[in-house]
C-alpha cells in the first residue's frame, strides 16, 4: 500500500477516532445529566414525604391523603423509570467507550505500519550510503595502490 494511501487512512482514522471521543464525552455528559435529575427527583419525593408527614399530623381527610398517596406512587414509578433509564445511559458509554478503544487501536497501527516503513526506508538508504562509502574507499585504495607502483 502507498505511503500516501495509508497517510490518507490515518488522517481519517484520526477524524473517526475524535468523533469517537466526542461521542462518548457526550455519552458521559447525557449521564451525568441524568444522574442529576434523578437525584432531583429523589430529593423532591424526600421533600414531598416529609410534607406529606407534616401534614398528617395536621390531620387530613381520606381524600386528601388518597390524592397525596396517589402523587407519591407516581413519584414512585417514575423513579422506576428513570431508574431503568440510567442502565441506557451506562451501556451507551459502554458502546462508545468500545468503539472509541477499537479506532484508537486502528490509529496506532497506521502508525506503527507508517513508522515501520519509515524506518525500513531508512535502513534501506543507511545500507546504500555505506555501500557507496565502501566502494568509494575500495576505489580510493585500489588508486593509492596504483600510484605507489
Amino acid at each position: 500500500m502507498a505511503d500516501e494511501a495509508l497517510a490518507f487512512i490515518l488522517e481519517r482514522t484520526r477524524d473517526d477516532e475524535h468523533k469517537a471521543a466526542l461521542a462518548l464525552n457526550q455519552a458521559r455528559l447525557e449521564h451525568q445529566s441524568y444522574l442529576q435529575q434523578l437525584q432531583q427527583i429523589e430529593q423532591y419525593r424526600l421533600d414531598y414525604c416529609k410534607q406529606l408527614s407534616v401534614r398528617g399530623q395536621e390531620g387530613l381527610t381520606a381524600s386528601e391523603y388518597g390524592h397525596l398517596q396517589k402523587f407519591l406512587n407516581q413519584l414512585d414509578e417514575t423513579l422506576v423509570k428513570q431508574k431503568a433509564a440510567g442502565q441506557q445511559f451506562e451501556q451507551q458509554i459502554e458502546q462508545c467507550s468500545e468503539h472509541w478503544n477499537e479506532v484508537r487501536k486502528k490509529r496506532r497501527s497506521i502508525e506503527w505500519l507508517l513508522d515501520k516503513k519509515q524506518t525500513e526506508r531508512q535502513q534501506q538508504l543507511d545500507r546504500q550510503e555505506q555501500k557507496l562509502m565502501d566502494e568509494f574507499a575500495t576505489l580510493q585504495f585500489a588508486r593509492r595502490m596504483t600510484s605507489a607502483r
